[in-house]
């Protein structure tokens, strides 16, 4: 067991009878001159972390500043003191200060890496971290959830931070409401740069969680503003509020997966906030609501093309008499003066109703009561290709009052609804590559309701009192918005900008040249193989982005021992397999990931190429992930087993990858586990994965497997199989779809392979 060093900082006030600010650096550069410091600090000290590296270490921050003299520990120069190694930090007492850490290389031993608490009853106050960096600081399991920033405490504040790359469940950042000194809180997360977070593969992967499901009656008020949301893909849920009061204004949500939504908890405002797709990916989301008393006002969503869970504006069905833990009604909601520019559907409502689901489902899990005392208002919508449904009522909508909204279709048809009126509108460049209506709807008038005369300001800030036009942006000239700018949010010293270089390619013409080379290269390299054979016996490491390639089908004869892959895929190993012949002897695997420690995500991509005779031609083992895996061409021949990524068996909604995709590839005497890819548990929040099989041929394969199914993949949201021929299979099914979900099949050709089968309502196992 590794040695950990817990540093206490027990602080005697002195009590001053001036105001006068206290200085006094204390500086340390190793664990005990920092321990020794600790001893003895007073308010108005500042601990300074000399630079250089801290590996393996607890500490313990507690102490009794004043807000004129705040204990501070920082570093001498921020972005140069690292934490690594099994480390963590944690805060009680009041006015603290941490500034400037990074923390990398290292995971917490703990289940957070930085807590605004020492105990369940020391806790932080009016305490900050600012200006610190988490990067890739990941638990060695994926199913070893934990937290990155967890609050306590009352009037905390996490600012101009940079959080990203967190691939193990549970939250980023996460608000708790344990305990009387923790409600009412007030804590502010404002101005960070919350960076790329990957998908996870299942739930348990948002980027702020404010309470929990059984904290949900109680108030927070805590507010989140001023954030740059980049890429934050972990779930469906980006920032999902779990109590009431909190704020959320002037965000900015930028190629993000996933939406904010008001999953528990009632009164949260959203304000201000800027959701920015690309037009294409439709997973990028908008705000989903449940619950009670929201107000959704001064939004505006360009090019989101989220569907469902994801649109633009999701108003769902709830539970009746839910437990707090499901789905409540959506009553006495406002979602007024919010834009939309070329963002599918954007108004969604009865999202989730699973009515027909009702033989599978228990009675408490029927999502029938519709929202009620709702009202849509004052909202423009601009599509420069028209929307066919810019509506969709996924029940009915008649607790809804919708009025004086506008839209310019370009002159496509729709549903005519009252309260939709059609005009013609022109867009305004306001910046950040943004384009915006900002007039022609200056004759609508706007929709009153009770307490309106609170919207006082645009979501620029400028007064509505003289001009109250409908929509996010009042009228006006010379908008130039910077919301893109980095530069604007989190530290002040570190950029997750990359310089981009060209990838070196490395010619190699043996065996010997072929494992130091790989292990050579830096990511984002090729190995190019001279025209033979490269016959190795151990493990070919993928710890990097590579490419392997031939011109002419070179082979790779693999000779280890039994159980072992060819190509080890490890944390950070992305690997394109290209014109390649792969070849072992019967025993082992092909492709697999690590059977422990994935701390971070693969990915593989294989092309053009022949995998033949091995146990596995792929091995994914549990909680490991791929954002993406795709055999693209390929040839999979002689192998007693496939593709198998069926290890998540804890039914939480957890798999493998994200995006499975077979197309013009050949299965010829695969014995078992052709296909295997499964996701457990009844989580209707999880939308993924995504299975494509298309333009492929399936042959003599599947005699040995034991459930009779050629192409497994129970428990998966989305799968299209089509355009295939499956022949001489040995099964009594090809496939088994669930109807109720995102699964199809087309223009296949089954011959002696049995059936292509679809039950509408897959029994699954309640996560709740």
């Amino acid at each position: 067991m590794k040695p950990y060093f817990y540093l206490s900082v027990f602080v005697v006030i002195t009590f001053f009878t001036s105001c006068n600010k206290v200085e006094n650096n204390i500086f340390v550069s190793n664990v005990n001159e920092l321990t020794e410091a600790l001893k003895s600090v007073k308010a108005g000290d500042d601990i300074v972390l000399k630079n250089g590296t801290y590996k393996d270490i607890n500490i313990k921050f507690i102490g009794e500043g004043t807000e004129g003299n705040p204990i501070t520990l920082s570093a001498e120069t921020p972005g140069e003191v690292f934490i690594e190694g099994e480390s963590s930090l944690e805060i009680s007492g009041n006015y603290l200060k941490v500034d400037g850490l990074f923390f990398r290389n290292g995971h917490s031993p703990k289940t957070n890496v930085i807590a605004f608490r020492t105990s369940k009853k020391e806790v932080a106050n009016h305490s900050t971290v600012s200006n610190c960096v988490i990067l890739d600081f990941n638990n060695l399991q994926r199913d070893q959830d934990n937290l990155w920033v967890q609050f306590y405490g009352k009037h905390n504040e996490l600012s101009n931070c940079y959080l990203a790359g967190k691939t193990n469940g549970g939250p980023t950042v996460r608000v708790d409401l344990k305990g009387n000194q923790s409600i009412r809180n007030y804590h502010k997360i404002i101005n960070n740069h919350f960076g790329p977070r990957p998908r996870k593969g299942g739930a348990r992967g948002e980027t702020i969680q404010l309470g929990s499901s059984f904290t949900s009656m109680s108030p927070s008020n805590t507010t989140i503003a001023n954030n740059l949301f980049e890429e934050c893909n972990g779930e469906v849920e980006i920032i999902s509020s779990k109590t009431n009061f909190n704020i959320i204004k002037n965000n900015v949500f930028y190629k993000s997966e996933g939406s904010v939504v008001t999953r528990h908890g009632n009164y949260v405002t959203v304000d201000g906030n800027y959701f920015i797709g690309d037009g294409v990916n439709d997973q990028f989301g908008g705000i989903r609501i449940i619950n009670t008393g929201h107000w959704v006002i001064n939004n505006l969503f360009y090019k989101i093309k989220g569907k469902n869970f994801r649109s633009p504006i999701a108003i769902m069905n709830g539970i009746p008499k839910s437990p707090l833990n499901r789905y409540n009604q959506v009553t006495d909601v406002v979602v007024a003066y919010n834009t939309f520019v070329d963002s599918d559907s954007p108004f969604q409502f009865g999202v989730g109703t699973n009515i027909a689901q009702a033989a599978v489902l228990p009675k408490s899990e029927i999502r029938s009561a519709r929202p009620l005392r709702t009202e849509v208002v004052n909202n423009v919508i601009y599509n420069s290709v028209g929307d066919k449904n810019p509506i969709i009522e996924h029940d009915k909508a008649d607790g809804v009052t919708f009025k004086s909204n506008v839209i310019d279709n370009n002159k496509v048809e729709f549903p005519q609804k009252d309260g939709l009126v059609a005009m013609k509108l022109s867009l305004t460049d306001i910046g950040s590559n943004l384009s915006f209506p900002l007039s022609g709807f200056s004759d609508v008038e706007p929709y009153i309701g009770f307490d309106f005369e609170k919207i006082t300001e645009d979501l620029l800030g400028n007064s509505r009192s003289k001009n109250n036009q409908i929509g996010a942006i009042l009228a006006s000239e010379n908008i130039n918005l910077n919301i893109l700018d980095k530069s604007k949010y989190g530290t002040d010293w570190y950029s997750n900008e990359v310089e981009k270089k060209d990838p070196v390619t490395h010619n190699v013409t043996n065996a010997d040249e072929l494992v130091s080379k790989l292990k050579a290269a830096e990511s984002g390299d090729i190995i190019n193989l001279n025209d033979g054979a490269y016959a190795i016996s151990k493990s070919l490491i993928i710890n990097k982005s590579i490419t392997i390639q031939s011109n002419n089908k070179s082979e790779i004869l693999y000779s280890g021992d039994e159980n072992t892959p060819a190509l080890q895929l490890q944390p950070y190993g992305k690997l394109v397999l290209k014109n390649i012949k792969l070849k072992g002897t019967n025993t082992q695997y092909a492709f697999a990931s690590l059977k422990e420690n994935m701390s971070n995500h693969f990915g593989l991509e294989v092309i053009d190429s022949e995998i033949s005779n091995f146990n596995y031609a792929l091995k994914v083992f549990k909680q490991s992930f791929s954002e993406e895996i795709t055999f693209t061409n390929t040839a999979i021949l002689n192998c007693e087993n496939g593709l198998e990524l069926s290890e998540e068996t804890n039914d939480r909604g957890d798999y493998n990858t994200e995006f499975l995709t077979i197309d013009n590839c050949t299965f010829n005497n695969v014995k078992q586990n052709v296909i295997d890819y499964y996701r457990g548990g009844y989580d209707e929040s999880t939308i993924g994965g995504n299975l494509l099989v298309t333009n492929s041929t399936f042959t003599n394969c599947g005699a040995s497997e034991k459930n009779r199914i050629l192409i497994n993949h129970r428990g998966i949201v989305n799968v299209n199989i089509n355009n295939n021929v499956f022949k001489n299979n040995k099964v009594k099914l090809v496939a088994l779809l669930w109807g109720a979900k995102n699964n199809s099949h087309s223009n296949n050709t089954v011959t002696n392979s049995g059936i292509i089968k679809t039950e509408e309502n897959l029994k699954q196992k309640l996560m709740y």
